[in-house]
């Protein structure tokens, strides 16, 4: 039972490697967008900060629930 434990956290966790990944996309174009129009530097940024966080939170959950999968089903 344990082995699948483990399985099943490390499928839970998988979803913050598409938060890290999305992270490093929408960094990438952020700074291609104020490379091309540095005077609109500021809203780009703005919705930068407010779309990682979003990607952060969703790679949290994922681990709290791989943490309560391991704390839980133990």
């Amino acid at each position: 039972m344990s082995t699948l434990v483990a399985i099943g956290a490390g499928i839970a966790v998988l979803g913050a490697l598409g938060a890290g990944i999305s992270i490093g996309i929408a960094t990438g174009k952020a700074s291609e967008a104020i490379a091309r129009q540095p005077e609109a530097e500021g809203k780009i940024t703005k919705a930068l900060i407010v779309g990682c966080a979003m990607a952060e939170a969703t790679a949290i959950y994922c681990f709290v629930i791989a943490l309560l999968i391991i704390l839980l089903l133990k």
